[in-house]
């Protein structure tokens, strides 16, 4: 695992640290030819250089963040981006993720991606790329 995701991890006071733990272990096993990085201060795993999948420590807990989750149609996906093609969800105690639909949301993240890599360069339009 990224030596930098794991200091981030092992930062998190308890019970944020074993939610990292096991969301950073599971998005790296099953995103096998992913690249992951410190970025903007949070794990996130990419593909291909475009953003998929990263968590950060907010106010209501644990942030699980995909950035075309809008796409996945998961009702368990509640908080949206407004302007983009993210979906969250918050998680507070270890016992709330589920294994199974951590799994199914990242096999969608691999399948439904918008092209966050060029956003700059097509002035903040996104296009889909699968």
């Amino acid at each position: 695992m990224n030596l930098d995701i794991t200091t981030y991890n092992n930062q998190q006071p308890d019970p944020f640290n074993e939610i990292c733990d096991l969301l950073s272990l599971t998005i790296s096993n099953e995103l096998i030819e992913s690249e992951s990085k410190i970025w903007h201060a949070h794990p996130v795993w990419f593909l291909d250089g475009n953003p998929i999948v990263g968590y950060s420590k907010q106010k209501n807990g644990m942030r699980l963040m995909f950035w075309s989750g809008a796409d996945f149609d998961e009702e368990n996906l509640t908080i949206r981006g407004e302007k983009f093609k993210d979906a969250s969800i918050f998680y507070n105690n270890v016992s709330e993720i589920d294994i199974v639909e951590l799994i199914n949301w990242l096999k969608k993240a691999r399948e439904i991606q918008w092209d966050y890599k060029n956003i700059i360069k097509r002035k903040g339009k996104l296009e889909r790329l699968k």
